[in-house]
């Protein structure tokens, strides 16, 4: 899976979905994580909101989860609707510790959503 993560520091996730100048984007499987590329949205002259989440959304297109610090109700469902699951973190949750809690689950007994996304992921190994 391909996970993006709302980050001013590369180190946790500590910024607001639409806010967010940069996503450290990782390649997530149960035993292995590996950084892949940082995904620059630093784009700030768009003013409409519409045209700003577009944009967002598709800084994020790669990923099949999405966590941020803080998502309003229009972008998630907007996230959602381009096959990304947003995930909320902890306040400053490490980036490491949230792949941690995240190969824990995958290890023992998925949720029916992360399931479908491990299943439906846009990283398949070919």
């Amino acid at each position: 899976m391909l996970i993006a993560f709302a980050s001013s520091d590369g180190i946790h996730v500590n910024q607001h979905f639409g806010w967010s100048k940069q996503f450290e984007l990782y390649r997530v499987h149960e035993h292995s994580a590996e950084y892949v590329k940082t995904l620059d949205s630093s784009e700030d002259a768009i003013e409409d909101e519409h045209e700003k989440l577009a944009y967002k959304i598709g800084t994020v297109k790669e990923a099949d989860i999405m966590f941020c610090s803080q998502i309003g109700p229009t972008a998630s469902k907007l996230v959602l609707a381009a096959k990304i699951y947003p995930m909320r973190s902890a306040e400053n949750e490490r980036i490491d510790e949230a792949i941690k809690k995240l190969q824990e689950l995958l290890l023992g007994n998925p949720p029916p959503w992360l399931l479908r996304i491990v299943h439906t992921s846009k990283d398949r190994e070919i």
